[in-house]
């Protein structure tokens, strides 16, 4: 699979992110195959996350693959911290370094490659997040360091107080949750899709050399469930499915071609746990739909052009 540069510190990475959040509800046999098999993909850049199964995610990840120093090599993993069922969130130094202590202990390795703050802490206190990931980063636990959910603001704030630079804002965006795209096309128009939901943090991700991976791509809502073969959704799977025949392709792949033909270079991350499913993923980074082809299929879905 073709890698591109994330962020602008030296990190090169897979186009397609494989989501681990699903993946202890596999047998250890399949979760074994899977693993094994997106690697053979290219697909080697896995996302976790701390509360992924209260943890036991990174934990199943690491013993499905037996997780060693050379297989270790093989992989850039990525998690996620700040989320506190049953309290909120917690961005403040303490939690950030006892949760990455946590998930190296369940992943079995000395280092995450790329580690995210999962949500905004309205608590937050920036200085603090500086003394946590400097710690991380100087003792070698963590090597790159991003956010997930955040506003431009929101990661003006921190980056001024950090010295790693920002490189991965994690948010959602599929055909029908296209609100980023959207409000940037009705620019000083009066109808909804003009609502600036997030800051422009399109813009802002693309002038900042900050690399935006985009969750639930084939969803609508926010969990409500898959578009694809969806008759909620009849006149985008139709469009959807003449341009599967058209390429060959199924309509898994034409879902994720179109994030990825955005000029943003953004990382679809994955969140099947089948094989074939992962196969229709990556073989996306080998299709670029025309111009004419995208806007066809944004229409489709419901938007409107101003």
């Amino acid at each position: 699979m073709r890698r591109i540069n994330v962020g602008n510190a030296g990190l090169q990475a897979p186009v397609v992110v494989t989501g681990c959040m699903r993946i202890n509800q596999l047998s250890k046999a399949e979760a074994e195959r899977f693993i094994q098999s997106a690697l053979e993909m290219g697909a080697c850049f896995f996302d976790h996350a701390d509360i992924y199964g209260a943890g036991k995610c990174e934990e199943f990840f690491a013993e499905a693959i037996d997780m060693n120093a050379t297989i270790r090599e093989t992989m850039l993993l990525q998690s996620k911290c700040g989320i506190r069922p049953g309290i909120g969130f917690d961005c403040s130094k303490a939690h950030i370094l006892a949760s990455v202590e946590a998930s190296l202990k369940r992943l079995k390795t000395e280092y995450l490659d790329v580690l995210l703050l999962h949500r905004p802490d309205a608590l937050i206190e920036p200085e603090e997040v500086a003394e946590a990931f400097g710690t991380l980063h100087q003792s070698g636990k963590v090597r790159y360091f991003g956010v997930s959910n955040q506003n431009p603001l929101q990661i003006a704030l921190l980056q001024k107080y950090l010295a790693q630079p920002l490189i991965i804002n994690q948010l959602q965006l599929s055909i029908t949750q296209a609100s980023m795209i959207s409000q940037g096309l009705h620019v000083n128009m009066a109808g909804d899709a003009a609502v600036d939901r997030d800051g422009s943090v399109l813009d802002f991700c693309r002038l900042k050399d900050i690399t935006i991976q985009t969750w639930s791509p084939l969803q609508y809502g926010t969990f409500a469930g898959v578009f694809l073969g969806n008759p909620q959704f009849a006149e985008l799977n139709r469009i959807i499915d003449a341009l599967s025949q058209q390429y060959g392709v199924t309509n898994t792949t034409i879902a994720l071609a179109w994030i990825l033909r955005h000029p943003a270079k953004m990382q679809p991350i994955t969140g099947t746990t089948k094989v074939a499913r992962l196969k229709d993923c990556v073989k996306a980074t080998e299709i670029t739909l025309t111009r004419e082809e995208w806007y066809k299929v944004y229409q489709a879905a419901g938007n409107v052009l101003p």
